[in-house]
């Protein structure tokens, strides 16, 4: 088992991380006011244009971003509602937090959905100023249902894609031609008023469009990749008839696309990133070496079936301790993005930091002084209460003692019950942030 001191390094290098990407601090530092010149991002604005400021937003990380607006602009907000997921809520004074379901959107969803709608289309003027706070999780939070799609009809195409192993751009395609909302639709609803999206990614490549499925962005999907998609997964005839027979219509011209770039009812959207997984991954490398540590960065736009990534970091660990390439000991590799699991017809408990860490445990079987951590920076891997896990050369071992093979574990993708006999899981409850997965490689050397 490697020294104690590993884990509590790698650990530091964690809080460091997730501190980075603090939702309160992210907001805060890119508002400043003085006046009535709000300034956001570098931008200045005059508030004496509008008549009044409506907060609206969906995501993870939603209650710290409002609370961070109320910090900033006070009274000067005249109302909002914002949807996070369940045990992610927190105070506010005027800024009404509603949770709801995440992943599979519910009815609660879709009540703060129809509300959020409500609230703009109520307030859509030139003398209003719209903030609209998004990030991960508001896909699934923002649910509005475009007319003939119910909710039940979301929940199991949701399902199905999230167990297809589609990705994240490709589920939230889905998403936004079955919303009234997503995709440039929010906009749509606000126009004439101006409106400034903060956001948080939690995509690959931050893409606008994808993020909470962009509902104040122009959207480069079209029904045609919806139809793909469902057929590239094999889960076109599984999908529910209504999403089908939307999906048709929309290929025969009889629905309208979502909004495309140009469309005038977005002369009046910002959409600004304020906190992305580079941010988490820099600030974690940097911790690393004021730890001590040789610090390289694999990338941070990492995508794919989880188990051969890890393989891919376990191999460069074995590399370093050998020969001192790419990075010599003590070292530390780290990488972000978002993985994917494709699961068999009865999976077992886990989520793709876990699968990570068992599948490195698997190649790292042996090897001294090396340390495997992936979890989410949102504190919750999969439908579990576990962030991610550790794992190091002896976990297949320690595993073997206790009764338990790794390798049976991996293939039925149970990684939640390996790890927690072994005392392994890491567990940090909601960070109220999210800006996809947190990979490191630790490498003390001989």
């Amino acid at each position: 088992m490697p020294s104690p001191q590993l884990r509590q390094d790698a650990k530091e290098i964690i809080d460091t991380a997730l501190a980075a990407v603090d939702p309160f601090r992210a907001v805060s530092q890119s508002l400043h006011l003085e006046g009535d010149t709000l300034t956001i991002d570098g931008e200045a604005m005059d508030l004496s244009r509008f008549a009044r400021i409506i907060v609206v937003g969906a995501g993870k990380a939603g209650a710290p971003m409002a609370q961070a607006v109320e910090s900033v602009l006070g009274d000067r907000v005249g109302d909002g509602r914002v949807v996070v997921k369940d045990g992610h809520g927190g105070e506010t004074k005027i800024i009404n937090i509603d949770e709801a379901s995440h992943p599979v959107p519910d009815a609660r969803g879709v009540e703060a959905g129809r509300s959020i709608a409500a609230l703009v289309a109520e307030h859509a003027a030139p003398d209003t100023l719209f903030l609209c706070l998004l990030s991960g999780g508001g896909s699934a939070l923002l649910v509005a249902p475009a007319e003939g799609i119910a909710l039940a009809d979301k929940q199991e195409t949701t399902r199905l894609l999230l167990a297809s192993g589609a990705d994240i751009s490709e589920i939230n395609a889905i998403r936004k031609h079955l919303s009234e909302l997503k995709g440039g639709n929010l906009a749509r609803l606000a126009a004439p008023g101006k409106v400034i999206s903060l956001i948080i990614s939690d995509v690959v490549g931050d893409r606008l469009d994808v993020i909470a499925s962009g509902p104040t962005v122009a959207d480069l999907s079209t029904w045609g990749d919806c139809r793909d998609i469902l057929n590239r997964y094999g889960i076109w005839d599984q999908a529910p008839a209504p999403v089908r027979q939307r999906i048709e219509q929309g290929l025969a011209g009889e629905l309208p696309d979502t909004l495309k770039p140009g469309d005038s009812e977005l002369a009046g959207v910002a959409n600004l990133i304020v906190s992305s997984n580079r941010g988490a991954v820099e600030q974690a490398a940097a911790k690393a070496r004021q730890l001590g540590y040789a610090s390289l960065v694999l990338g941070t736009t990492i995508e794919g079936e989880t188990s051969p990534v890890a393989r891919m970091h376990a191999a460069l660990a074995r590399e370093c301790q050998a020969s001192g390439q790419p990075a010599s000991p003590p070292c530390c590799l780290l990488s972000g993005g978002e993985t994917t699991v494709t699961l068999g017809s009865d999976p077992g408990k886990g989520g793709r930091n876990m699968e990570f860490a068992l599948a490195a445990a698997l190649d790292l079987d042996g090897l001294e002084d090396v340390l495997a951590v992936s979890l989410g920076t949102d504190g919750t891997d999969g439908p579990t209460d576990a962030a991610g896990a550790w794992a190091d050369g002896e976990s297949v071992a320690r595993g073997a003692a206790k009764g338990l093979k790794a390798r049976d574990f991996l293939t039925r993708h149970d990684a939640y019950n390996f790890f927690q006999p072994l005392d392994d899981l890491i567990i940090t409850g909601p960070t109220r942030t999210n800006v996809m997965d947190l990979r490191l490689m630790l490498v003390a050397g001989k």
